[in-house]
């Protein structure tokens, strides 16, 4: 058997993403399927109630886990001075790891897990895995003219390198109302607060876990931050016809080429840069390994001081408050 684990705390998307792909991988190398701590699923500061909205087969519950082989994805990190995180703990770069499909029998999957090599070819399969139940299910905001935009906030709020600001919002609403001049604008967020001082002039919800999901889900456009909340509502979704995501992903604010991280390239989605220019996913690719190729693998350096640290983190502050001023982020 081929298996992950659900960890306290984890995020809904973070735990998809594990899930999905360790069971296709599980699929792929002919193995039973079985997940560990089944009762952490959809539980974490968003909500309490579990997988309440959808009948997710888990698999067999693992229940000895330090009987089994561990396998963690391999990791790539580069350590720049973008950001106190990339100092202290590496921005996280790493694409698809095919040493997964090296594992032997009795082994958990453990790490990031989000490269689409390891789940995109099962596609039909997600769909039904992921099936919303009918009575949680709804296509109130379904409309020709609608795009639902997904901001992050939270803990991302407060950080210079994570939290998108104002102009790649209004960018890709620019795009948006290029499909279709009467194109409307709606709101999901964890953080209504953020997103009202972000966009004031954009409707913000926040609702139960389940209207959040099926709101991205059955959306005909889709604006996206860079969360994992958001994929596989995308991913599986029959209904949406453009989906626009941050270039670079988390380091859309700071990046000079470089993806944190590569595994979040994904078929069918736009990314839109600081200029508001669109590239496909092939144009991505492309051009990450062409950064690969010029900067090597040990960019930046592993040990700064804590001088070095503390002047990122008083810039850091800097940065957004000049933000804040100007506008960008109300």
């Amino acid at each position: 058997m081929v298996g992950t684990e659900f960890i306290k705390g984890q995020g809904l998307g973070n735990q998809l993403f594990c899930y999905v792909s360790a069971r296709c991988i599980a699929r792929d190398l002919g193995y039973e399927f079985g997940t560990a701590g089944q009762e952490q699923l959809a539980v974490n500061i968003h909500s309490k109630k579990g997988m309440y909205f959808m009948d997710m087969d888990l698999g067999a519950p693992v229940m000895d886990k330090e009987n089994y082989h561990i396998y963690r994805e391999k990791e790539k990190r580069i350590y720049l001075e973008n950001s106190v995180h990339d100092m202290t703990h590496g921005c996280y770069v790493a694409d698809a790891d095919e040493g997964v499909y090296g594992i032997g029998d009795h082994t958990l999957l453990y790490g990031n897990l989000q490269a689409e090599r390891y789940f995109f070819s099962h596609k039909k399969e997600i769909k039904e895995w992921l099936k919303v139940k009918k009575e949680y299910d709804s296509y109130e905001l379904t409309r020709d003219n609608l795009c639902v935009m997904n901001i992050r906030g939270g803990e991302y709020a407060g950080d210079h390198s994570l939290f998108l600001r104002r102009k790649y919002w209004l960018d890709a609403m620019r795009h948006m109302r290029d499909i279709r001049p009467d194109m409307e604008f709606y709101i999901v967020t964890d953080d209504v607060g953020a997103a009202k001082r972000l966009l004031p002039e954009i409707e913000a919800h926040h609702g139960d876990l389940a209207k959040d999901y099926v709101t991205l889900k059955n959306a005909r456009y889709l604006i996206l931050s860079n969360s994992s909340f958001a994929f596989f509502p995308a991913f599986t979704s029959e209904t949406v016809q453009t989906v626009i995501a941050p270039k670079y992903w988390a380091r859309h604010n700071v990046s000079d080429g470089y993806w944190a991280s590569g595994q979040n390239i994904y078929e069918g989605f736009l990314y839109q840069d600081r200029k508001g220019k669109l590239f496909d996913a092939g144009q991505c690719r492309e051009e990450w390994e062409s950064y690969k190729k010029r900067n090597g693998s040990d960019r930046g350096k592993e040990r700064y001081t804590e001088r070095e640290i503390g002047i990122r983190r008083k810039k850091d502050r800097m940065l957004y408050w000049m933000d804040k001023v100007k506008a960008r982020l109300r």
